[in-house]
C-alpha cells in the first residue's frame, strides 16, 4: 500500500484546456524528479504535452523499480493511447510491453532500451557507446595508461545504465590494463557528495568517469571537498545539467556527454501522437553529443 501511496503521490498531470482533447498518454521513468536530467526531461515532456494538447501522466520512481512496474501495470488498465517508458534494469518490460500492445497501446522507450520486448521505438543514447566514448576519450588523449585505477560513480547500480556504460567501458580499458571500480553513491544528492568524497579520499584515483547526472552535477563539488584543482585528475561522463557544463567550463571536468534532455522529454509524446493517428512509428532516434571547454558555450545556453 506504501508504494502504491508513493506512486500516486510522484504522479502528476499535465493538461490541456482544451474541450476537444482526447488523448492520453503514461510517461513513466525510474529517475527522480530532484536529478538535474529529469528536471529538463520534464519540462520538454510538459511543453510538448500543452503543445500538442493531450493529457499525459508523468511520473517518476526514483529508481524503485516496483514502483515503476506498478505505475506501467496501471496504466496498461487504463487504456490510454500510449505508454512511454524507460527500462533501466534488463528484462523489467518482458510482460508489460506485449500486454500493452495487445491490448493496442503502443510503447515507446526513451532514456534507456531494451529492443528485446518488441516496443515501438526508441529516444536516446545508445548507453554502451557512451561508455567506450569516455573511455576511449581518456585512452585517446594520454591520460588513463596500464594500471591506473578509474573511478565509476553511479546513482542505481545494476541499473541497465549502469551495466551497459560499463560494458563500453570495459571494451576499451580490460585489453589495456586499465582497472575501474563501480561505485553505488545513492540517488540523495547530499549522500552523492559525502559517499564520492569519502572514496576519493580513501582511494588512489587516476581517473573518473561519471555514470549518471547526480553524479556528475556534483563532480566540481567533490573535487573541491577534497582539495583538488581543476585538472589535477581528468574527469569524465554525462553532462546534462547546468552544473556540469560550468564544471566543464572551469576545467573540473575535460569532456561530458549530451543527450539532448529536453528532446529526450518532447520526442517520446510526438511519437505516440503519431501512433494515436495511426502512423507507423517502427524507428529509433539517437540522441548523443560529447562536448568540451571548446563547445560547451551552446550547452550553457540551453540553461539560461
Amino acid at each position: 500500500m506504501k508504494r502504491i501511496l508513493a506512486a500516486v503521490a510522484l504522479t502528476f498531470m499535465v493538461s490541456s484546456a482544451s474541450a476537444q482533447e482526447e488523448r492520453t498518454f503514461y510517461l513513466i521513468s525510474h529517475g527522480a524528479e530532484s536529478d538535474p536530467f529529469w528536471i529538463s526531461w520534464n519540462a520538454g515532456a510538459q511543453s510538448t504535452c500543452k503543445q500538442l494538447r493531450v493529457t499525459c501522466n508523468i511520473s517518476f520512481s526514483n529508481g524503485d523499480f516496483a514502483i515503476q512496474k506498478e505505475a506501467f501495470n496501471a496504466a496498461i488498465a487504463s487504456a490510454p493511447d500510449g505508454i512511454a517508458v524507460t527500462s533501466a534494469q534488463p528484462g523489467l518490460w518482458t510482460q508489460e510491453v506485449p500486454l500493452a500492445q495487445k491490448n493496442g497501446i503502443p510503447v515507446v522507450f526513451f532514456n534507456s532500451d531494451d529492443p528485446s520486448t518488441g516496443r515501438n521505438a526508441y529516444v536516446g543514447a545508445d548507453l554502451k557507446l557512451a561508455g567506450s566514448i569516455w573511455a576511449q576519450y581518456l585512452v585517446d588523449k594520454g591520460l588513463v595508461k596500464a594500471g591506473d585505477k578509474v573511478f565509476l560513480p553511479v546513482e542505481v547500480p545494476g541499473a541497465s545504465y549502469q551495466q551497459l556504460e560499463t560494458s563500453g567501458i570495459a571494451a576499451v580499458f580490460d585489453p589495456l590494463g586499465i582497472k575501474y571500480d563501480v561505485v553505488d553513491t545513492g540517488a540523495d544528492p547530499a549522500g552523492v557528495i559525502q559517499r564520492m568524497s569519502e572514496y576519493m579520499i580513501a582511494n588512489d584515483v587516476d581517473a573518473m568517469i561519471g555514470l549518471g547526472d547526480l553524479v556528475m552535477s556534483n563532480a566540481q563539488r567533490v573535487m573541491e571537498n577534497v582539495n583538488m584543482a581543476p585538472g589535477d585528475i581528468p574527469v569524465v561522463g554525462w553532462g546534462n545539467s547546468r552544473e556540469t557544463a560550468m564544471a566543464v567550463k572551469a576545467g573540473y571536468v575535460a569532456a561530458a556527454l549530451w543527450q539532448y534532455p529536453v528532446d529526450q522529454g518532447s520526442l517520446p509524446v510526438f511519437l505516440l501522437n503519431s501512433a494515436a493517428s495511426g502512423n507507423p512509428i517502427g524507428y529509433d532516434i539517437s540522441t548523443l553529443q560529447l562536448y568540451d571547454i571548446d563547445t560547451v558555450g551552446p550547452i550553457l545556453e540551453q540553461y539560461k
